[in-house]
Formats: structure tokens, C-alpha cells, sequence
């Protein structure tokens, strides 16, 4: 985790799905494992589920590690959360990464019928159920204020049981990863997790994101992976193009639908991640365009500075040259969110500039080999 002299590993993000199935995606999934890639993640929000696509893409893969990115913490219990992952691990032989977010209040409130409040107290509990099943070392109890196992009365019947899982975890220390923004968040899946996902997280907030995390491995448990097995996954917009400006249009939508559409005014972490790297005056324009509805124009006004910050743009060329300020940084991955047709051009510009295990596609093992 502090060794910064080296390179992050690559994984492929698949990202959300619109009306049905991206296209391209499964034979992606397929080309990651034949490229030597670290990992293949999906995302939820209010359509398809992340561990579907895993279990049926994953089914051809034999290498890559198969993680959520993310599952959203009120999209189901932390004991059914639990069951999706150990099953999956033990399907694909011990390659399930299991990465959890809180999401936002609008999909929380207006998607799952649940209260946002408090959302780092509420993640701290689940991944503390999370925890217990995977270890299955008694059955599962838990008495705070948002899960309770028995479910006592009178909220319940008071016949519940505390049950410990029929199905045995072929990893109990199986990771778990937590999606996180602000500082606070950030500190805490340093405390609580193996790894952490973020989004919009660059090499220039490099120091600034160490100390949130060296402040939440302070009280960091025991029993976990050591602060040197910590992993950083780092979701990064790429896109190929004729040059700079061009592919940076491809992307400019990607970061104007993050700082005006994913989150209610004045509670969207995503935005705030972006203020903090310098861009609060001219993202306050994108916002308002694209809250009056007019995308288009939303789009247009993201910078190609701000696009440069937090995305790889242009030609493979260019791509190699942005990508050497990764190595030696606070990420020890790179989740590519890309056009599935360009990852392997992508892959072989990213790796001539040393990162992803160089052009032999070396990777790191897979997490059941480590």
C-alpha cells in the first residue's frame, strides 16, 4: 500500500447498464482474462444488478478476479449480501471481490423505500454482519441500530433464530471493498475493509487521500489484511481518439452526468469528490445547465483540464504518456471503463508506459493463489 515505486495492476470496468446488455461487454470480459488483466467489475443502481453479469460473463474466465463495483448497500441484507458472494467465490474458484456502497438519497429513498440517514454508521454495521457470515464461526447476531439478527420484538415474533450459514465460505477473509468519496468515508474503509473504490480519486490527490487513509488505518482491526494488503481500485474513464480534444469529448458527458445528475443539489458526493480537485467554480455552470435539462451544453462546459485530471484521452500515444503519473501513486488498480471494442489497444498503451505487469500481461494471482 506505501510502496511507491510501483505500478498499478489493470481491470475493466463494465460499468452501468442503460436500456438492455452493453454491447461488446461479454467478449471484453473474455479478452480481459486472455489479456492477463487483474480484475472485471460491475456496477448497479436502479436496473441490472452487479452479480449477475459476473456469475454469467465470469463463467468463461479463468484468471481474472470478479468483483461488484458497486453493491449497494440497501439493495438487499447483509445476510443475503453475504450468501451472493460466497456463492459466486466458490463458483469461480475463489475470485469474488465483493465492493459495497452506500449509493446516494435518491436511489436509497426513491428506489429502495429506505432512510438515508446516517449512511457510514449503517455501512459500518453491515459489513460487520457481512464479516461474521463469512467467518462462520457462531451463528450470526447482531443488536445495532439498523440490523438486527434475531429480529427481536416487536418488531418481530420473537421466534427468529440465530443462524450460522449451511454453506461453508472457501474464503473467510474473502475482500471486501468499500466505495467511498468524501474523507470520512474514506477513513473508514481503511478501518473496516480490504480495499477501497473510488471515483475521480488522481495521482495529484496523491497526499491528500493517504492521510484519510492512514487516519482509518490508525483503527484499523487486527484480524483484517495488513495496511500493506490494503488495495486502491480506482475506476478510470478511457477513451481513444484522433487526438486529445476529440476523445475527450467522449468522455465530457460521462463527467457532466456525475457533477449535475447523480445526487440531489447540495448532497452530490460525486460533485464534491470533483470541487476538491479545483473545478467547484466551473462545475457550478455544468451543474445548472445540466439540471435545466440542457445535457448538450452541460457536456460542453466540462474543461478538457478537468477531463485530463480524471480520465485518460487521445491517441494510444497519449495514453501511455498520461498513464505514467499513475505509477507510484495511491491506486494498485486500474478499473479501465472503456469502449469494449478499444481495451486492448487500451491494455498495450497502458502497459508501455510500465503499468498492468508490462507487455507480458503478468498479473498479480488471483486472490484464492495469494
Amino acid at each position: 500500500m506505501d510502496d511507491r515505486d510501483a505500478a498499478p495492476a489493470l481491470g475493466y470496468h463494465t460499468g452501468y447498464w442503460s436500456a438492455g446488455p452493453p454491447a461488446g461487454v461479454a467478449e471484453a470480459v473474455a479478452g480481459a482474462d486472455a489479456l492477463g488483466l487483474d480484475s472485471v467489475w460491475t456496477a448497479e443502481a436502479y436496473g441490472s444488478d452487479a452479480f449477475t453479469p459476473l456469475a454469467w460473463w465470469g463463467a468463461g474466465t479463468r484468471r481474472v478476479r470478479l468483483g461488484t463495483a458497486v453493491a449497494q448497500v440497501d439493495a438487499r441484507t447483509p445476510t443475503a449480501t453475504a450468501m451472493a458472494a460466497m456463492t459466486l467465490d466458490h463458483l469461480s474458484g475463489g475470485r469474488a471481490v465483493l465492493g459495497l456502497g452506500a449509493s446516494g438519497v435518491q436511489v436509497v429513498e426513491g428506489w429502495y423505500g429506505r432512510p438515508y440517514a446516517r449512511p457510514l454508521a449503517r455501512t459500518r454495521e453491515f459489513v460487520a454482519v457481512v464479516r461474521q457470515v463469512l467467518r462462520r464461526e457462531g451463528p450470526v447476531r447482531a443488536d445495532g441500530e439498523f440490523y438486527r439478527l434475531p429480529l427481536p420484538e416487536p418488531e418481530g415474533s420473537g421466534q427468529g433464530r440465530a443462524l450460522r450459514p449451511t454453506l461453508h465460505p472457501l474464503r473467510a477473509d474473502l475482500p471486501v471493498l468499500l466505495a467511498a468519496q468524501g474523507p470520512r468515508n474514506v477513513a473508514l474503509a481503511a478501518e473496516i475493509a480490504d480495499g477501497w473504490l473510488p471515483l475521480f480519486v488522481t495521482p495529484s490527490a496523491d497526499e491528500r487521500v493517504r492521510e484519510q487513509l492512514a487516519d482509518g488505518f490508525a483503527r484499523r482491526d487486527p484480524r483484517l489484511r495488513p495496511p500493506e494488503a490494503f488495495e486502491v481500485v480506482a475506476t478510470v474513464p478511457v477513451a481513444l481518439g484522433p487526438d486529445v480534444e476529440s476523445a475527450a469529448d467522449r468522455v465530457r458527458p460521462f463527467v457532466a452526468l456525475y457533477a449535475g445528475g447523480m445526487g440531489a443539489p447540495g448532497a452530490n458526493h460525486h460533485r464534491a469528490a470533483l470541487d476538491r480537485l479545483g473545478f467547484a467554480e466551473v462545475l457550478d455552470e455544468v451543474e445548472a445547465r445540466f439540471r435545466a435539462g440542457d445535457r448538450e451544453r452541460a457536456a460542453a462546459a466540462v474543461p478538457t483540464e478537468l477531463v485530463r485530471e480524471v480520465a485518460l484521452v487521445g491517441t494510444p500515444a497519449d495514453l501511455t504518456e498520461q498513464a505514467r503519473r499513475w505509477s507510484g501513486s495511491v491506486a494498485t488498480t486500474l478499473a479501465l471503463q472503456t469502449d469494449p471494442a478499444d481495451l486492448p489497444a487500451v491494455v498495450g498503451a497502458l502497459r508501455a508506459a510500465g503499468l498492468g505487469g508490462g507487455a507480458d500481461g503478468a498479473a498479480r494471482p488471483a486472490a484464492g493463489q495469494m
